[in-house]
Order: C-alpha cells, then sequence, then structure tokens
C-alpha cells in the first residue's frame, strides 16, 4: 500500500472515530441534561467520574499501561482535573436549562478559544485570517445567545447560557493544557488522573449538598459510565491517527444529534437564530481548518518536490 493510501486510510478511520465520539458525548449529554433534574451540578460531575472510573482502570489493565503512570507532569494535571470539574458542573448547568442544540451551538466556540490561546501557551504562529475567523465565530455566539432584543427569557443570554459559553473556556484551557501534557504524558495517565480528580475533587465540592443516588437512576448511571468511556477512547483514536484538519468538521455532526435527541425526549427544535449562529461558528470553525490544511499541505510539497 502507497504512503498516500495509508495516509488516506489513517484519516477515514478516525473520521468514523470522531464520528462514534460525536455520537456518544452527544448520548452522554442526553443522560446529562435527564439527571441534572434530579441531582446539583457538581454532584453530577462526580458521578461522571465514579461511573466511569472502573472501566478506565479496566482498560488500563488491559493495556498493561501500569507502568506509563509514572513520573507525572502533576502541576498540569491537577489543573486540567480542576477545569474538568468547572466545566462539567457549568455544562451540566447550561444543559439542564437549554436545549441540547442550543448548548453545542454556544460550545462551538471552543475550537475558536483553542487556536487564540495556542498562541500565547503553545507558542503558536496565528495568522492574521485566523483572528478574524476566531472574531466571526465570537459574533455566531452573541447571534446564538441573543444578548440584546427580543425576549431574553425565550433567547440563550441566562445563566444557562453564560454557564455553558464558561465551560466551554474551560474546555479550551484544558484542550491546551492536555497538548502540553501530551508531549511528555502518556494517554492512561491523562485519562485516569481526570476521572480521580472528578470523582474526588467533585464529590468533595458537592458533598455539602449531596442527594441519596436513586436505584430509580441505576440505568442512567450505567449509560453516563459507557458513554463517557467509549467517546473518550474513540475521541482519542480520532486524533491518533489522522490529520486534526480532516477529523475536526466532523465535530460538528453534534448539532444534528442535538437536533435530533431534542426533537425525540423533549419535542423540541432549535429557534431561528439559533440556526443562524450556529451557521456563524460552523462556517468560521471550517474556514480555519481548510485554511490549515492548505497550509500543511504548501510545508509538506516545500519539503518534498
Amino acid at each position: 500500500m502507497t504512503s498516500a493510501a495509508q495516509h488516506a486510510q489513517g484519516n477515514l478511520r478516525s473520521i468514523v472515530n470522531m464520528m462514534l465520539a460525536v455520537m456518544f458525548f452527544s448520548l452522554m449529554d442526553a443522560v446529562l441534561k435527564t439527571l441534572s433534574a434530579h441531582y446539583p451540578p457538581l454532584q453530577m460531575a462526580c458521578l461522571r467520574g465514579l461511573t466511569a472510573l472502573p472501566l478506565v482502570l479496566a482498560w488500563i489493565q488491559w493495556r498493561r499501561g501500569w507502568g506509563r503512570l509514572k513520573n507525572l507532569r502533576w502541576s498540569l494535571h491537577i489543573l486540567r482535573g480542576c477545569l474538568g470539574i468547572t466545566m462539567l458542573s457549568l455544562f451540566t448547568r447550561g444543559v439542564s436549562e437549554l436545549p441540547l442544540s442550543a448548548t453545542y451551538t454556544i460550545f462551538f466556540i471552543a475550537p475558536l478559544l483553542i487556536t487564540a490561546l495556542s498562541v500565547p501557551v503553545l507558542k503558536e504562529r496565528v495568522p492574521k485570517a485566523h483572528w478574524w475567523a476566531i472574531g466571526v465565530g465570537f459574533i455566531g455566539v452573541l447571534v446564538a445567545i441573543r444578548p440584546s432584543g427580543g425576549d431574553l427569557q425565550a433567547g440563550f443570554a441566562t445563566v444557562g447560557g453564560l454557564a455553558v459559553m464558561t465551560a466551554a473556556f474551560c474546555y479550551a484551557v484544558a484542550a491546551v493544557a492536555g497538548r502540553l501534557l501530551s508531549r511528555t504524558d502518556s494517554t492512561e495517565s491523562l485519562i485516569l488522573t481526570m476521572m480521580i480528580f472528578m470523582s474526588v475533587g467533585g464529590g468533595l465540592l458537592a458533598w455539602p449538598q449531596w442527594k441519596p443516588v436513586q436505584m430509580a437512576h441505576a440505568a442512567l448511571l450505567l449509560a453516563l459510565a459507557i458513554t463517557g468511556f467509549l467517546g473518550q477512547l474513540t475521541i482519542n483514536e480520532a486524533f491518533r491517527s489522522g490529520q486534526a484538519s480532516a477529523v475536526a468538521p466532523f465535530e460538528y455532526t453534534a448539532l444534528a444529534w442535538g437536533v435530533g435527541l431534542d426533537w425525540l425526549i423533549w419535542q423540541t427544535l432549535p429557534e431561528a437564530h439559533t440556526w443562524f449562529g450556529a451557521a456563524i461558528i460552523i462556517g468560521s470553525g471550517l474556514y480555519l481548518v481548510s485554511r490549515e490544511k492548505r497550509i500543511s499541505e504548501v510545508h509538506a510539497n516545500a519539503e518534498h518536490p
């Protein structure tokens, strides 16, 4: 098989994994939204970690990965853990108030934030055109949350909408920290430490308002564990063997899952301004991806004439 064919096959495998990851995470978010009516956001962050932890431990054992959990950069792991608890708590608060489709639309700002943060943290050079795309993406978020005009309660300029925006920022910072960690630390360490921080840290923070877990929710908690674990595995595989520029656009299939789940479970559909804001954000994101792909191809051609 030629290198070009292997490259294309790797991209195809990664795209399939990304679409599976989006599906699993969307189903997980639907479970979070359902359970958020019964438990506080911090408790949901704890339950997310606790339910997935046994699966993560079994996976590490299966991979014989315990030896790769040494010499960890604990400062960055602690930062990711704190951000993970905050992100999931805020996301749960947001999804409890907003439809999944609206939540995803606002959260789509995260990839643009990651691009912006890559300059001071990862020392990457971001062209001027990218900054324009990031600015357009923020305009799309403002359109989606509709901060002025119309009925604010009918729109998304609510505590829930602001919670999702803050969660997206936490996610972006955690993702950049994860990129730094991936240079030295193993995938096993990144997944395990995050689940431990969510379980222990989230549990301690949630303890004052802890509500007894109902046996009637056992099936939902099992679904939370399985979907979250499978989503984590597939998204790691998605970026392992394929180009990020080829894989990243398929993250936007989350909007289709959000609309579908909103309709099937809660019988709601997005309003017009949500669609418009989503189109702006997705368009700016796809522009960034396509531009990065062109730059990569130019550099590759220059190195291998």
